[in-house]
Formats: structure tokens, sequence, C-alpha cells
């Protein structure tokens, strides 16, 4: 094992554990929370913007404006579920199991951070690279990012160098 294996290793631990404090509710409705905020905010930005029509001339930062508002204005919502959801857990007695499940989503997490990272590495000639080639884990990183190439455009899923 070298040096890239480690921290590969070390991004997996630190996202279980974080998982492990935080707890699979809280982690689960947090990247629930920021999806769907972002949708709603892309969604709407435009329509939203519209309120801005006569205090911001330029169309272009109404919308960047409108999307700001709704997406902060969504995550804000989510937080206050999420609280609530963290609370009902907790008074259940199931923090326990809600932590234990909360290590396998943050085990899954960082082995999509890496898959990810390993994609866009594929798209530079890092993958040639002799610590890369000596890599233990990284030839099954590689297996994941050219899976999860298959649902990016043909252009870049067709792209990586290994």
């Amino acid at each position: 094992m070298i040096w890239i294996d480690f921290a590969i290793i070390g991004i997996i631990l630190i996202s279980a554990f974080i998982s492990l404090i935080r707890g699979f509710v809280r982690e689960a409705l947090s990247l629930v929370g920021w999806v769907v905020s972002f949708w709603i905010a892309l969604t709407f930005a435009g329509g939203f913007a519209e309120l801005f029509l006569n205090s911001i001339a330029d169309k272009t930062f109404r919308v960047v404006v409108g999307f700001g508002i709704l997406f902060v204005i969504s995550l804000i919502l989510f937080v206050v579920v999420n609280y609530f959801a963290v609370q009902l857990v907790h008074r259940t007695g199931l923090s326990g199991t809600d932590r234990f499940i909360g290590v396998v989503f943050g085990v899954l997490r960082g082995t999509l951070i890496i898959a990810v990272l390993v994609m866009l590495a594929g798209l530079s000639s890092m993958p040639q690279e002799s610590w890369w080639k000596g890599s233990l884990l990284l030839s099954q990183f590689e297996g994941i990012a050219l899976w999860l190439g298959q649902f990016l455009p043909t252009n870049i899923g067709s792209s990586f160098r290994f």
C-alpha cells in the first residue's frame, strides 16, 4: 500500500466517523435537503426572480438572486424538519441503530466521493502515473468510476484514461 491507498482509506473512515456522530437520519435528511433545495431553486428561480423586476435591472442577476433566496429558504426548512426528525429518533430510543446505519451510509458516501474523484482524475493523465499504477485500491475505484460513467454524456463517459 502506498500513500494514495492510505488517503482513500482515510477519506472513507472520516466519512464513516462523521456519520457515526451525526447518525443516519440526520445524514440522509441533510442529503435530501440539499438535493431538493437545489431542485426547488433551479425549477422556480425564473418565476421567483420576477418579484425583483422593479428592484434589479439585470435579468441574469435577478435569476441568481432568486435562486439563492429559494435555495437558502428551502435549506432552512429542511434543517427544521431534520431537527424534529432527529429528536423523534432520540426519544424513541433508536439512536444506537441510527448511528450504526449512519456508519454504513458514511462508508457508502466516502466510496462515492472517491469514485467521483477517480472519475475526474480519469479525465487527465493521472492514471498513467507510477503512483496510480502502484495503488492497490485505485483499480477497484476505476471499475466504479467506469460504471458511473455510463450515466454521463457519451463524450465524457468514454474519455476516461484507465
